[in-house]
């Protein structure tokens, strides 16, 4: 079965800010700054509704029988509709199960109004049982479906007041957690222009969703502690053969100095 583990990276869009709340003459600094007083104003926190948050990174983790990649959607110059049709045509080539972090309360959300705002089709996707009999009992919209695994929902029994912080929740499992950028500074440097910091960060945070979901496989049953093990290997054949890329090994060297130090890579790694 082919799992498909993502996480999205977004900002404000300040050209549809503008249009909105009449913002004309205002540079994308003070236009975000002005979005974020009136949604302070409104509900007490910056954070922007979903329709107007901008993707500027997807990251994934790609898991099939054969073959484990991670990379970021699309080049660093790559237009938000780019990137949202590279996830949607992914979904459509290979099924995956979709994994995810509070996917259901944000990313996908955000996906599905960014999407519409650009016209793109995905109807393998939204497939609920009326052309596909597969996705009647098992599908991407359903929250109780495992289609769409959001292990964060899962984990709290669909009660909000019981959701907690991937960041916490790996670095209490021994992984890597956040290293060094958190999501409120990713406005801050986009404006920077430092689109590759971004895509680095949403790739470390999407790698913490794959080994959390690993534990949660494990605990289930989906894994036994042999092939959860191989499963760890595979993340550590990865890390081991990146390390020319600086976020690999940063990741790699603070989970092997944490309490919950993985064992060396093994030449057998695949499941």
């Amino acid at each position: 079965m082919n799992v498909l583990v993502f996480d999205i990276e977004t900002v404000p869009d300040v050209e549809n800010g503008r249009k909105l709340y009449d913002l004309a003459g205002l540079n994308d600094e003070e236009t975000a700054l002005a979005m974020m007083q009136l949604r302070r104003q409104e509900t007490g926190r910056d954070m922007m509704r979903y329709h107007l948050q901008k993707i500027v990174a997807i990251s994934v983790v790609f898991r099939s029988e054969s073959d484990f990649k991670i990379w970021t959607l699309g080049e660093e110059q790559a237009t938000e509709k780019d990137i949202i049709e590279r996830f949607f045509a992914g979904v459509a080539r290979y099924t995956p199960t979709l994994v995810s972090w509070n996917g259901s309360g944000f990313d996908l959300p955000v996906l599905h109004y960014r999407a519409m705002l650009h016209s793109i089709q995905a109807p393998n996707y939204w497939e609920t049982g009326d052309q596909d009999q597969r996705f009647r009992w098992s599908n991407y919209i359903s929250r109780y479906h495992f289609r769409h695994t959001d292990v964060m929902d899962i984990l709290a029994l669909y009660q909000p007041k019981a959701y907690v912080p991937l960041d916490q929740m790996a670095t209490l499992l021994g992984f890597p957690g956040k290293l060094g950028m958190d999501g409120s500074k990713v406005w801050d440097t986009y404006q920077t222009g430092d689109i590759r910091a971004i895509r680095q960060y949403c790739e470390t945070d999407v790698l913490n969703t794959y080994l959390v979901y690993l534990r949660f496989q494990l605990m289930r049953g989906q894994l036994d502690k042999v092939a959860h093990e191989a499963e760890i290997n595979t993340v550590l054949g990865f890390l081991e053969g990146h390390q020319d890329q600086t976020h690999w090994q940063q990741f790699l060297d603070k989970w092997q100095g944490s309490s919950h130090a993985p064992s060396p890579a093994k030449e057998e790694t695949l499941i």
